[in-house]
């Protein structure tokens, strides 16, 4: 029964993401031979991307642990599979640690942090040694919880006992209350610091929801075309594509709601110190680029989802999917690189940010091969099922 759930042979399309992702690394690194301190900022940018979706489909995959249901159980696999990539990430990282004095030289260039007794004062937590340890409990919590929650999925699949189920669900609680902090402080140490002078108690909560939205639309663009086909087309019901809409639905409006407080609250106040990081983001080409992260990623998709025929079409839902997943990419380029000093947008960054996904693309559907597509001994697998007869 289990082998009748093999997923298909996703081997052409993991060699052309592999393509993709070799070209756009490789005019990456030529651009290190010129501009060595732009390709470690473009670098964070296109690492960040595809690690955010790693992060948030570890948070989805908890979370439907924690609230059951068959929307959960037909996209696990696609949220282990993208979790099972979080320590490759984190070798990915490594050059983020040897060209810090390329990204965060406002706070480790001495000369410049002597100019600025802001910096001065946060140089306790704002000093590399700190940073990568940091780092590597950031990574510990995440990769241990990934690690767990595949390892004793995987034990389900083989031995069907329930208590595996129990397991995962226990984990679930306390592993979101560990990532939604550790996430939090990470986007405050790898991003939030970029521009030390500036702070926002609200910013690692717009990371969270953010990483958690670019896996969930990532997510069903995967089921779209996994359920056109055997063996995922006998039991991905339109009903599962609603329930997934809804949740995007709900993460696209908690995102512009963490978005737009962070801006109302910053812009009403009008401190020098704060206001400076909208003043780089909202004139000539970002001003524009904020207007359309408004239309194409929270208007347009908020009045879309609205829709409940078009939540259980996946054709349709497939759609706005895309478009969430390409305006995440633009926000991120949004919210980063004018911390660089980039005044507009600049290849090298669009470069980074192709050849990442090519590679983290390629990697994803090596290990997507390698289980079932749908944990079969699950004992929610039977409800699921009589959920497709009922939906169609």
């Amino acid at each position: 029964m289990i082998q009748s759930f093999n997923p298909p042979n996703l081997s052409d399309l993991q060699k052309r993401s592999l393509i993709v992702g070799i070209v756009f690394l490789v005019g990456l690194i030529a651009s290190a031979f010129f501009k060595p301190r732009q390709f470690f900022q473009s670098y964070l940018i296109g690492w960040t991307f595809c690690t955010g979706i790693s992060v948030g489909s570890l948070a989805l995959l908890m979370l439907q642990h924690l609230t059951g249901g068959g929307w959960g159980l037909v996209i696990r696999r696609v949220l282990e599979a993208a979790t099972r990539l979080l320590p490759i990430m984190a070798l990915l990282f490594l050059p983020v640690i040897l060209g810090s004095h390329s990204i965060y030289h406002e706070w480790l260039d001495h000369e410049e942090v002597a100019q600025h007794p802001a910096v001065q004062f946060k140089a306790g937590y704002l000093n590399l040694p700190f940073f990568t340890v940091r780092a590597v409990v950031y990574f510990a919590v995440w990769i241990t919880l990934a690690f767990l929650l595949n390892k004793w999925s995987l034990a389900q699949d083989r031995t069907a006992d329930n208590r595996y189920t129990k397991w995962m669900r226990v984990l679930s609680g306390p592993g979101m209350v560990a990532l939604i902090f550790s996430v939090s402080f990470a986007s405050i140490d790898w991003y939030m610091s970029l521009e030390p002078e500036w702070f926002s108690t609200i910013y690692g909560f717009i990371f969270v929801a953010a990483w958690a939205l670019s896996a969930l639309a990532f997510v069903i663009a995967v089921m779209a075309d996994l359920s056109a086909d055997e063996p995922m087309k006998r039991i991905v019901a339109p009903l599962h594509f609603q329930d997934l809409g809804k949740l995007l639905l709900a993460l696209v409006m908690l995102w512009a709601y963490f978005a737009f407080s962070q801006f109302l609250i910053i812009w009403s106040g009008n401190l020098p110190e704060e206001i400076v990081w909208y003043t780089h983001r909202i004139y000539a080409a970002w001003g524009v680029l904020i207007v359309l992260i408004g239309i194409l990623h929270f208007a347009a998709p908020f009045l879309f989802l609205l829709s409940r025929n078009l939540k259980r079409n996946p054709r349709k839902l497939v759609l706005v999917a895309l478009l969430i997943i390409v305006m995440r990419a633009v926000d991120l380029l949004w919210m980063l690189a004018p911390a660089f000093g980039h005044g507009r947008w600049v290849l090298v960054d669009v470069v980074a940010l192709l050849g990442f996904a090519g590679l983290w693309f390629a990697l994803f559907t090596w290990q997507l091969g390698k289980r079932p597509l749908i944990p079969i001994n699950d004992p929610q697998f039977e409800s699921t099922v009589e959920q497709m007869h009922a939906g169609h």
